[in-house]
């Protein structure tokens, strides 16, 4: 791993010139990083979230095996050394087309999907130990945000009380964000967006001093960085609200204790005081929602087995215990079925009590 630099541009400077010198040295071209894989992941019981374990990979220019691979690192780091050369930024869909050019005197192309550009990518991050989004390359937009907070984006005074039904659309890149005013208890997090229009249009975050934040299914990076600033910066309280299956579950456990393709960034990315709040099988039976119970397929009591196993769930009692009358049930529900007992029930009923209650899974 190259020693520690200040800027992003510096690190990649520092990495075309160690390549440079092999060259002259009539070295074969290598680049060592750490090894994104299920076995360089640790799970650290006194934190409590997933890290990168300290085994290593090389990736070298003169194997047949590593060639492509090596030289699509390379296209996105000067891709990305352009862009921050210019204080311009790219999404990842441009940087795909950037990319994608034949090479000299052959009918091969750098990348030929985007999955190619994004994995470089993220290796890119391992061997600077800089983000994409400080690399100035951004995904997509995929989220929502709504409360009484006033911030600083790019120049711009933003409240977020005051931006119609659709709230304040979070960006990739949250780090020069600048927290004006904040006044909110605690933050809701709800993986489904109707669910997140449903309490926007009720006010829930006015009338219960809070924030509500959404996605369209997992979160995205720049979502849960906002939330895990939000939860270190201020101390707010951050609850999970998702549906009643495996899926829902494993989008708490990203939040929580990070993700096992991003161990390299749990630093910046996991939330160790997220709290799930529902929908738990606790729920089906105390506000009646058996009759909207969904079959489980295979497919998601494999995903239920996979996930009471993680090292984070397993000596978890509670979880455990969820688990279990999952299993039993053999069946998941959604938010949006709590709808059956009043369109407004949820904001009204479901989430103060449980609030209130302190009916939450750690």
């Amino acid at each position: 791993m190259m020693a520690k630099k200040e800027t992003p541009q510096s690190r990649l400077r520092e990495l075309g010139e160690e390549l440079a010198k092999d060259v002259k040295k009539g070295k074969n071209p290598t680049i060592e990083f750490g090894l994104r894989s299920l076995s360089n992941v640790v799970y650290d019981e006194k934190s409590r979230v997933l890290n990168l374990g300290e085994k290593t990979q090389t990736r070298s220019f003169f194997n047949v095996g590593h060639a492509k691979k090596f030289l699509q690192t390379l296209e996105i780091a000067k891709i990305s050394k352009t862009l921050l050369d210019v204080d311009k930024h790219a999404s990842l869909r441009d940087v795909f087309y950037m990319a994608k050019r034949t090479i000299p005197q052959s009918s091969i192309n750098i990348v030929d999907e985007q999955v190619e550009s994004d994995k470089a990518l993220e290796d890119l991050e391992m061997i600077t130990e800089f983000s994409r989004e400080q690399l100035n390359i951004n995904a997509n937009k995929m989220g929502s945000v709504a409360g009484e907070v006033t911030i600083e984006d790019a120049g711009d005074t933003i409240n977020w009380a005051k931006l119609g039904s659709g709230g304040w659309s979070i960006p990739s890149n949250v780090e020069n964000i600048k927290f004006k005013s904040m006044n909110a208890k605690y933050i809701i997090y709800m993986e489904k967006q109707a669910v997140w229009e449903r309490l926007h249009e009720d006010k829930f975050w006015k009338k219960q001093n809070c924030i509500i934040v959404t996605s369209q299914g997992q979160t995205t990076r720049g979502i849960r960085r906002l939330l895990g600033r939000m939860s270190n910066e201020f101390k707010l309280p951050i609850y999970v609200l998702a549906d009643n299956d495996p899926w829902g579950y494993y989008i708490y456990s990203v939040m929580k204790f990070g993700s096992i393709s991003l161990a390299h960034m749990t630093d910046t990315l996991a939330i160790p005081n997220a709290k799930f709040l529902g929908v738990t099988t606790n729920d089906i039976e105390q506000y009646g929602l058996k009759k909207h119970l969904i079959k489980f397929k295979d497919v998601d009591f494999t995903r239920l087995k996979q996930i009471s196993e993680y090292d984070w769930f397993k000596n978890n009692k509670g979880w455990q215990k969820e688990f279990k009358a999952m299993k039993q049930n053999g069946a998941k529900v959604e938010i949006q079925s709590l709808s059956s007992r009043g369109i407004t029930f949820i904001s009204d009923t479901y989430l103060p009590e449980k609030i209130k209650k302190k009916e939450f899974l750690d």
